[in-house]
């Protein structure tokens, strides 16, 4: 998996995915002209989407339903270092479930790959690459 961010104009982004283009910017009071969401915005969809899914192929699969979940997410801004945390994930389903039901639903919910990559402390290698310099 691989995706491509490129500069746009001082703190916009292009961010392609395979035939995808996805703007990340800032709010005007952070220089930006809050043409898309921030970076923090994205981890969320990313997450809460990844939820959606999981809850949604459950209920497809068992014939409950085919539309209708919807996903809230939460998340605190922390320091020190700065970061997110304190995620809560709500989960509303568009059909009624029994007790076996809405345990089976939870621990599908619960299989979301973004999820589990946020559990399970990731490897992240940052490289930098910057131009030979020219000789004059």
């Amino acid at each position: 998996m691989e995706l491509k961010v490129t500069q746009v104009d001082g703190v916009k982004f292009a961010i392609q995915a395979r035939n995808h283009t996805v703007i990340s910017d800032q709010p005007t009071d952070n220089g930006g002209e809050d043409s898309g969401m921030t970076p923090p915005e994205l981890l969320l969809a990313s997450l809460g989407s990844c939820a959606g899914f999981y809850a949604a192929q459950y209920l497809k699969t068992r014939n409950l339903a085919e539309s209708g979940v919807e996903v809230t997410i939460t998340a605190e801004k922390l320091k020190q270092p700065g970061r997110l945390g304190n995620f809560r994930i709500q989960v509303a389903c568009p059909v009624p479930l029994n007790e076996e039901q809405t345990e089976a639903l939870m621990r599908s919910v619960h299989h979301c790959t973004i999820h589990n990559t946020m559990v399970s402390t990731p490897q992240i290698d940052i490289e930098l690459a910057v131009p030979e310099p020219v000789d004059n």
